[in-house]
């Protein structure tokens, strides 16, 4: 089983930036996509960016050029570094992992962490 802890969310304003970080943790040898995932109240949940655990990246379009995402294999820690935030970007935040290696065997998902709500106000 995979046990995933966000954290780094809080309130921004306008142009302002966050680090969100998310931990993964208990029974399993390696990870493999992992991705952030956003939902704004009174919408669905929806994609904001995916890593491969080579690496290989893919982005909302509405992210593109603002959010980075990356994560860190050896600490199974899972990043997304958000830049020129705007009020669109309010939502809950939550981590994804989309299958684990355990004892020879991939174990899918989907996975989910607790969320971390962004806000991003004046």
């Amino acid at each position: 089983q995979v046990h995933l802890v966000e954290s780094g969310g809080g309130l921004v304003q306008p142009g302002g930036s966050l680090r969100l970080s998310c931990a993964a943790s208990g029974m399993f040898f390696s990870i493999g996509a992992m991705g952030w995932y956003r939902q704004a109240p009174g919408k669905e949940r929806e994609l904001v960016a995916t890593i491969t655990f080579g690496g290989n990246t893919n982005y909302a379009d509405s992210v593109k050029g603002r959010f980075t995402i990356s994560r860190d294999n050896d600490k199974n820690i899972l990043y997304l570094q958000m830049n020129s935030l705007e009020p669109e970007d309010t939502a809950v935040y939550y981590c994804n992992v989309e299958s684990y290696l355990d004892s020879g065997r991939w174990y899918s998902g989907p996975y989910w962490g607790q969320g971390t709500q962004v806000t991003v106000s004046s």
